[in-house]
Formats: C-alpha cells, structure tokens, sequence
C-alpha cells in the first residue's frame, strides 16, 4: 500500500497476473491493506466510529484497529516471536474484543497511525524471510509457516473488506469493489 505523494490518497495496485509465490501474496495482501483505507477515507471521526447494525459493534474505526491488533499479533508475536505481554494493542483481560467495542471515544487518527505502523513493521518482519519460515511462537501449539501467515491474512482483510463495503453504504452510499 502506498499514497499518491499530492493528495495523500491511497494507491490500490492491483496484483500481478504472473509472480513468484512471495511477490503475489504479498501483493494480494497489499492489494486488500489499500483497499481498506480507501473504504475509509474522507469521513470523520464520527462516521467510522458509526456501528454497523445492533447488537454488533462492527465499525470503520473498529475494523482498523482490530487489523492493527492482527497485523502485531501475526507478524510481531507468531512470526518474529515478540512477547506481547501487557503491549497488545486494544485488548484488555476486561474487553477482549476492546479493538471493536471501546471507539466511542477513541482517536481515529491514533487508530490509523498506530495501523499503519503496524503494517510496515510487518513489512520488516518478513523482508527477505523464506515463505516456509516458521513462526518462533506456536499458535495453539502448532507452527505455522509465513506463507500459511500470508495467506490467512489476505483471508482476514477480505472479510473484512466485504464488512467495510457494508458501512460505507450505510454512511455515505458509497460503494466499489
């Protein structure tokens, strides 16, 4: 994901046809980080705090802190093996599901930053690892690979990205792939 350096808007590349295996999903799931923030962009802090539908507590603002809280799990605590103890983001032994539950409130422009570096320090954790790396902490006592961590999180954000094409309706109409 990157933004165009005149309007800061995000650029949304679509993947390659023909890649190697490490490019393409790589690609894939810069293709869906991009497409998440073009869901989001030019509202207010109010419209992504904006729920989904009772009793979910779906929002822009939530998803983005929730794929925040993903990336640093995956990437920083599975992959390279980061203890996260009284660091991960959003969650709470009161509010598991904080990332969702607790943006009345919260800092979008925090939410959105703090996704952001998550998603580069991400980019560092596998720059140059081979996809058959395993992960140094086991995810309910099994390995997993960085091409199995890829793949789960092109999965994570496309879900997602359907869950953020229904807010935006919702807010502002707006729709799009």
């Amino acid at each position: 994901m990157s933004t165009d350096a005149d309007s800061a808007r995000p650029v949304r590349l679509d993947p390659p046809l023909v890649a190697d295996e490490a490019p393409m999903l790589t690609a894939w799931l810069d293709f869906h980080r991009a497409t998440l923030a073009l869901k989001c962009e030019g509202l207010t802090d109010e419209q992504l705090r904006l729920r989904s539908a009772a009793p979910s507590s779906l929002s822009l603002l939530g998803l983005v802190r929730h794929l925040a809280a993903v990336e640093q799990y995956w990437f920083q605590h599975i992959l390279a093996g980061v203890d996260l103890d009284g660091r991960a983001l959003y969650w709470t032994e009161e509010d598991e599901d904080a990332d969702f539950n607790q943006v009345d409130t919260a800092d979008a422009a925090e939410g959105f930053a703090t996704w952001r570096a998550q998603i580069e320090l991400a980019r560092e954790a596998v720059a140059g690892l081979p996809l058959a790396t395993i992960g140094k902490n086991p995810r309910r006592g099994q390995d997993v690979t960085l091409r199995w961590i890829l793949v789960h999180l092109i999965e994570e954000y496309a879900r997602h990205n359907g869950h953020a094409d229904l807010i935006r309706e919702l807010i502002d109409g707006s729709t799009g792939e």
